[in-house]
């Protein structure tokens, strides 16, 4: 059985080279993997291209900055394929000043295009933004006289998840809603950095709780460790 490699934050972020396409976990900052996003500021890795639910909550006037906000803040990312902006200021400032390109995605067909890569599939098609603007530029095709999308399957060099805990195999298991993007995130990208609130011994995670298999996770990353 082979044991996966527990290494720093600060490793994992300089494994994240500039110009990737990096896939963040996490819905409004709700399992994003926090000690690796803190590293990834510090080492002021450029021109990301970040594929996420959201860019997380930046609210000055509230006094609210989490999950990879502070990524946005500090110009670390070209480009953006997220399905929402609509509680970071910043994003949106960027985006409407033309400093970093955006795409926005609706949710169910962002979570579709990550599975895609995943499965090893070129896309999916969905009538979700049919006749709007989210059709332009895309290919339509007509099946038993309903209009799909063509929507391309999104991969990744680098997935950054988070899990609430793993054995040291690397197989994981999720708390509650944070859930949400991580388990497709970590089946769509070339390498996969797990940060985990705990590691157990092989043995001691009940497998039927298991959500992401060891096979997928590349190395894991200790929650409060620099």
């Amino acid at each position: 059985m082979v044991l996966k490699p527990v290494i720093s934050a600060a490793k994992a972020a300089e494994m994240v080279k500039d110009g990737a396409v990096v896939h963040i976990g996490g819905f409004l900052s709700c399992g994003t993997p926090m000690a690796i996003i803190d590293a990834l500021v510090e080492a002021g890795t450029k021109n990301l291209v970040g594929i996420s639910n959201d860019t997380a909550v930046h609210n000055p006037k509230a006094g609210i900055t989490n999950g990879f906000a502070p990524m946005v803040l500090n110009r670390q990312f070209s480009k953006l394929i997220v399905s929402h902006i609509g509680t970071n200021v910043e994003t949106q400032r960027q985006m409407n000043e033309g400093e970093t390109d955006l795409e926005l995605v609706p949710q169910g067909t962002l979570a579709e295009r990550i599975r895609a890569a995943g499965a090893g599939l070129g896309g999916v098609l969905t009538p979700t933004g049919v006749g709007t603007e989210v059709q332009n530029g895309k290919q339509v095709i007509e099946l038993k006289g309903k209009k799909f999308l063509l929507e391309e399957a999104l991969p990744a060099q680098v997935a950054l998840i988070k899990a609430k805990k793993a054995d040291k195999a690397g197989n994981l298991v999720y708390d509650k809603s944070a859930r949400n993007f991580n388990p497709l995130m970590a089946t769509a990208a070339e390498l996969v950095i797990a940060e985990v609130d705990e590691i157990v011994e092989v043995g001691e995670l009940d497998p039927e709780i298991v959500v992401t298999p060891s096979v997928f996770v590349d190395y894991l990353v200790l929650s409060g460790q620099a």
